[in-house]
């Protein structure tokens, strides 16, 4: 599966998960300083979760291992957008905002949930 793609960095996945966070962090940036705490530091770490995961996953020799950190990976992505659709209600970002980002996070979804379907046929 992974013959060409010699490193992480290298999956578009990882790079796109990557350019999420990015979006995210800019995102929060503006979020009110009583916040920082809380639901920005949980928005952070979740989003910052979904890379981690697809690196270490990388990283691993065998298809059950890889598969597993790949699952925590997408359980980061829902737990992202559980905190962005929070964000939107509490009006720390408007619904414009709102369905800019989580059309990143979806497009996320479907790169992670192909290379995780790529690899289930190596099983």
């Amino acid at each position: 599966m992974d013959n060409k793609i010699q490193s992480f960095e290298q999956l578009v996945v990882w790079q796109e998960s990557q350019n999420l966070a990015v979006q995210v962090y800019k995102l929060t940036i503006n979020f009110p300083q009583s916040e920082q705490y809380g639901i920005t530091s949980q928005l952070r770490r979740a989003v910052t979760s979904v890379s981690a995961n697809i690196s270490e996953g990388f990283g691993r020799n065998s298809i059950k291992d890889k598969l597993q950190f790949y699952a925590v990976a997408n359980g980061s992505l829902l737990e992202t957008k559980n905190f962005l659709y929070l964000s939107q209600r509490l009006e720390y970002i408007d619904i414009d905002g709102l369905t800019e980002i989580l059309l990143q996070v979806t497009s996320c979804q479907k790169l992670l949930n192909a290379y995780v379907r790529g690899h289930k046929q190596h099983e």
